[in-house]
């Protein structure tokens, strides 16, 4: 189509008017998305970190800043998000930036952060009141610093930020509050005239002193509580100050009271959490009393008594936590009965009932039953008796083969979906060595340990099934028979201790090749033969034979006797034999020499004569 002079005109008009409009609106966003950041804002965060010294020798802070320098958007900047819609800074995270000094009064010009970030940092001094204007803020990490003198006090950090979610201050130096660090004196949480939204909230390994405040029950949303170590100098906090009040605390997902001097009965009310109690560890107290059936939360995954003087009897309703993994009531004065039910329990991969007074038959004359989660089963140093079922670990799956799983740590959800874990933990003895064993370590261990029992009968032939397992521990029990041949599929056996039992027979000889078998003990028992040629059994101490009156080789200073010392004696015989029949034959010629001389004397005579 061919357009006139005057058509053409008219198109190049409109066309450059939809240019020009074009670029117009281009502009006018482009200068809209360039200055998003409010210049206040972009001001009141330069003034924040020009008061700070950076280190030429840690470039990192250097690295963050120089796009600072070089864009006049602040929400562009590294470690910087704005709103989208206000253009307000509610985001700054400087993490392992090495600022290089303290915390300044000018970061509550930033008064719209929800949050704030500087864990590793290189801050030091005190943390500024200035932070209380932060009404914003929900959730605050200033974690492994150089933070010290008096520090943030909750008083501040609790009442004043109302919006505060997640708080993590730990690994400081300061001497009043909060997670690993030197604070001492009573908690003073302060007047909280609204519901606090705080959801974790972490004061372990301090010095505290002085009953648990009952403002702490204020925290309403509160997921998760670690009070562990709260008194390292063990000054004594009896457990019924904790305020009943706490048990309303109906979202809480973890309380950790471990390792104080709490004493009293545990409360009963912690079945007011239902199912949202997921972890529940209160060993290395001194809480006396039954241990009450209203304790026990049906959510609960990690269940952590021990090391207390609780008495009587286990609550029955442990059997319906189906989702329980880890139970240990070690270290008590618990009078009951092996716990069946707890076999039911789907999800059960360590159960360490040791050093109580359990008594009684561990398997049921009728019923079978088997754990095919567990991984680790501790009932030593108890009363338990009978005899164990040639079929008893029939159906351990988990030691039987190889199953992977997850650390043993329990993941509590807090702000901005951040998973904060639990680990829980239990000293086990492996190679004659005690050793505590925390989170992924659990992995690499299976163990069985039916130590220090009254339990009689033969080892049952099933423990060769379980060929997985790292150390088994049958020892100071009664047990008869033989040692069983089944035991040498035992291929990952590091540690195996039968002493102090009354087995009889010969060790088995295939025991001598397992080659991660590092640590073995028969003492104290009725065996007898050779001790098995090989590397690891040569390697052991006489000491783990001792006591056994028919053992020896290496490494007994008896040698083997039997035909050895028969043929012995035999080949002295010949060799007495021989040396008489050399006597006898040198006498015959003695005695045939003579009669020959003579008579050969005689005829030369004769013939000469």
């Amino acid at each position: 189509m061919i357009l006139s002079c005057s058509e053409a005109r008219k198109m190049m008009i409109i066309w450059s008017l939809w240019l020009i409009f074009s670029n117009t609106i281009l502009v006018v966003i482009a200068s809209h998305s360039e200055h998003l950041c409010l210049p206040d804002q972009r001001d009141a965060l330069w003034e924040f970190t020009n008061e700070f010294y950076v280190d030429s020798n840690v470039p990192n802070f250097e690295k963050m800043t120089e796009k600072w320098r070089n864009n006049t958007d602040c929400c562009s900047w590294d470690g910087v998000s704005c709103d989208p819609k206000t253009g307000k800074i509610v985001e700054l995270y400087l993490e392992t930036s090495s600022l290089n000094g303290i915390l300044p009064d000018s970061i509550g010009n930033l008064k719209y952060l929800s949050r704030l970030g500087c864990h590793t940092c290189n801050l030091h001094g005190e943390i500024p009141s200035s932070l209380g204007n932060l009404s914003y803020l929900a959730d605050l990490d200033l974690a492994e610093n150089h933070f010290t003198s008096e520090g943030p006090n909750l008083q501040l950090v609790l009442p004043k930020l109302r919006s505060l979610i997640s708080i993590y201050l730990g690994y400081n130096q300061f001497k009043v509050d909060l997670g690993r660090n030197q604070f001492s004196g009573p908690l003073e949480i302060g007047n909280i005239s609204s519901p606090s939204k705080l959801q974790t909230l972490f004061l372990n390994d301090n010095h505290f002193n002085g009953p648990i405040p009952e403002s702490l029950s204020k925290l309403v949303e509160l997921e998760s509580l670690d009070l562990s170590f709260w008194n390292k100098g063990r000054d004594i906090v009896d457990l019924r100050e904790i305020p009943k009040r706490l048990c309303a605390l109906f979202e809480l997902q973890a309380l950790d009271l471990s390792n104080n001097n709490f004493s009293g009965s545990i409360p009963r009310c912690f079945e007011n959490f239902n199912t949202t109690l997921k972890v529940l560890h209160l060993q290395n107290n001194s809480l006396s009393g039954v241990f009450p059936e209203e304790s026990i939360s049906l959510g609960l995954r990690s269940l952590d008594v021990g090391h207390n003087q609780l008495s009587g009897e286990l609550p029955k309703s442990l059997i319906n936590c189906t989702y329980l993994e880890f139970l240990n009531v070690e270290g008590n004065r618990i009078n009951d009965t092996f716990p069946f039910g707890v076999s039911l329990l789907p999800h059960l991969q360590v159960l360490v009932l040791r050093s109580n007074e359990f008594h009684g038959p561990v398997s049921h004359p009728r019923d079978s039953f088997s754990f095919p989660n567990l991984r680790i089963f501790d009932i030593s140093d108890n009363r338990f008796s009978g005899v164990l079922p040639s079929d008893y670990f029939v159906g351990w799956n988990a030691v039987s083969s190889v199953v992977e799983v997850e650390d043993y740590r329990y993941g509590i959800v807090v702000a901005g979906g951040i998973r904060r874990y639990y680990y829980s933990s239990v000293v086990l003895t492996n190679k004659g060595l005690k050793m505590e064993l925390v989170g992924s370590v659990f992995k690499m261990y299976k163990t069985i340990d039916v130590s220090r029992n009254r339990f009689e009968g033969d080892i049952p032939e099933s423990i060769g099934l379980l060929k997985e397992l790292i150390v088994l521990n049958m020892s100071n029990n009664a047990f008869t028979g033989c040692i069983p041949q089944s035991l040498t599929n035992l291929t990952n056996l590091q540690s195996l201790d039968l002493s102090q039992n009354r087995l009889s027979g010969e060790i088995p000889p295939q025991l001598g090749k397992l080659t991660f078998l590092e640590r073995m003990n028969f003492s104290y028992n009725m065996l007898d033969g050779p001790i098995p040629q090989g590397t690891q059994i040569q390697s052991q101490n006489s000491s783990s034979f001792a006591e056994n009156p028919g053992l020896c080789g290496a490494p007994l200073e008896d040698t083997c006797g039997g035909g050895g010392e028969e043929e012995a004696t035999k080949e002295e015989q010949d060799e007495e034999k021989e040396e008489k029949e050399q006597v006898f034959s040198w006498i015959a010629a003695a005695i045939a020499y003579v009669p020959g001389v003579v008579c050969g004397l005689t005829i030369a005579y004769i013939l000469t004569s």
